[in-house]
C-alpha cells in the first residue's frame, strides 16, 4: 500500500457508540482499525463492502459481534458513520439505512464545501 490509510468519523454517531463499550470491546476495535489503515487488502473477516459504496467493519469480541459502517473517499481516508451490537443473524436494516444517509450527508456536505471553494 502507497501510504496509511486515514480514518476520521463523520458526526458523533461513532463516537457515542464506542464509549458505551467496554474495554475490551475498545481494544478488539483499535486492533481491527490498525489493519484496515495499513494491509492493502483488508481480509473479508473484518470488512466487507454492503451496497452502493457502504461497507461493514465487523469486530468479534467474547463472542459478541459489533458493526461499524463506513465508506471509502479520496487519498486513503475512511470515513466511518455509526455502529451498533449485532444481536441476531441478519443486519439491523434500521442501523443500515441510517449509514446510507449518513453516507450520503457526508458527500452532499464535502460537494457544497468543495463548491465553496471554488
Amino acid at each position: 500500500m502507497e501510504k496509511e490509510r486515514q480514518i476520521i468519523f463523520f458526526e458523533k454517531h461513532f463516537q457515542q457508540f464506542y464509549l458505551k463499550l467496554n474495554g475490551g470491546v475498545r481494544r478488539k476495535i483499535g486492533y481491527v482499525f490498525r489493519i484496515i489503515r495499513t494491509v492493502d487488502k483488508v481480509p473479508i473477516k473484518f470488512l466487507r463492502h454492503l451496497m452502493d459504496g457502504l461497507f461493514e467493519i465487523r469486530i468479534e469480541y467474547e463472542s459478541n459481534i459489533y458493526r461499524v459502517f463506513c465508506c471509502f473517499d479520496t487519498g486513503n481516508l475512511v470515513v466511518l458513520f455509526n455502529g451498533y451490537q449485532k444481536k441476531t443473524q441478519k443486519a439491523d436494516k434500521g442501523q443500515v439505512q441510517k449509514a446510507m444517509k449518513l453516507k450520503q450527508k457526508y458527500f452532499d456536505k464535502k460537494n457544497k464545501d468543495d463548491d465553496q471553494k471554488r
